[in-house]
């Protein structure tokens, strides 16, 4: 029987709920810092501002439960950026209130969510070679440490996870015409940098949290035969 978890659901729905908001942040404002790193801007998508949260959640779901939960949640993440994808797109070609045609309007809706559909190609390309990067990269750290250094595993699996991502997030993004290629290099650096930023900052509270939860759950998972392969749903 498989063993039942008290907050393994509640965790995946936050994960989900994240990346639901930082793609339509994403689509939303691109912000600048009005500061550089030499002739790089620090410019970056405002769904930057919540989505490392992503990826504290992944190494809370792969340390405590193991490769395979995680593996499940990333795939419920995947089908619903998939979901709100296709329905942000529907209600983009149906025809329009009059009243709401005359304060916001059609041109409105495309300036802001037009370009989501383009996000979502570019995150959901991103989000799976990421997140499975970075999970795949802290279970075999645990397992090769044996347990130790929990705080270097998550900001060792970070940097990778966060360095593919980033990097295919924005080029895939770019080549679709949702960002322009003037902005890929800025944007780049400075989403990783805040990206990686953010999961050091939070180290201590997500260490907090992750030995809170093995004891809560009574569950400190080890990948030693795990099947690695991402597309393998149920084992």
């Amino acid at each position: 029987m498989q063993k039942q978890y008290r907050y393994l659901g509640f965790i995946g729905a936050m994960f989900v709920t994240v990346l639901i908001l930082s793609n339509l942040l994403s689509s939303a404002k691109i912000i600048d810092l009005n500061a550089s790193i030499g002739p790089i801007p620090l410019i970056f998508d405002a769904g930057t501002l919540i989505f490392p949260i992503s990826y504290i959640f992944g190494d809370i779901l792969t340390e405590v439960y193991g490769y395979k939960a995680s593996r499940r949640v990333i795939w419920t993440g995947f089908l619903a950026m998939v979901l709100m994808g296709i329905f942000v797109w529907l209600a983009g070609v149906l025809p329009g209130e009059a009243i709401w045609e005359s304060y916001a309007g059609q041109s409105a809706y495309d300036a802001i969510l037009g370009g989501i559909s383009g996000l979502i190609v570019a995150s959901l390309i991103a989000y799976l070679a990421g997140e499975f990067s970075n999970s795949y990269v802290l279970a075999r750290m645990k397992v090769a440490s044996k347990g130790r250094w929990l705080p270097a595993r998550t900001i060792g699996s970070t940097l990778v996870g966060q360095a593919v991502d980033t990097v295919a997030f924005i080029g895939v993004a770019t080549a679709l015409g949702v960002f322009h290629p003037d902005q890929f290099l800025g944007l780049v650096v400075t989403n990783y940098i805040f990206k990686v930023g953010i999961e050091v900052i939070m180290t201590p509270i997500t260490i907090v949290i992750i030995n809170w939860l093995k004891k809560a759950e009574d569950e400190d998972y080890y990948d030693h035969n795990t099947q690695f392969n991402p597309f393998r749903i149920n084992s």
